[in-house]
């Protein structure tokens, strides 16, 4: 019987690597909007953070997710991350 391989992804924060089930995927699309990724099939470049409240606290000080996808993050992204995270 073949074992299943269990995706990894990298969390943007840590720059760890997490099993992806246990990360959450924010999406910038191609019409430029920042979305959180629940299904992870989300048209667009895609980030990764871990599900934890300091690794959330941490992005938000750093800004690494606007560096990142090259955009800004409105507080209304970080408000459904933190309420996802909860």
């Amino acid at each position: 019987m073949k074992v299943k391989k269990i995706p990894m992804r990298m969390c943007a924060v840590t720059r760890e690597r997490f099993p992806k089930s246990e990360l959450i995927r924010i999406v910038k699309t191609p019409q430029n909007e920042i979305k959180v990724d629940l299904t992870g099939k989300m048209n667009g470049h895609g980030i990764y953070i871990k599900k934890d409240k300091e690794v959330l606290m941490k992005a938000i000080k750093s800004n690494v997710l606007g560096r990142t996808l090259e955009a800004n993050i409105s507080s209304d992204v970080y408000e459904e991350l933190e309420n996802i995270i909860k």
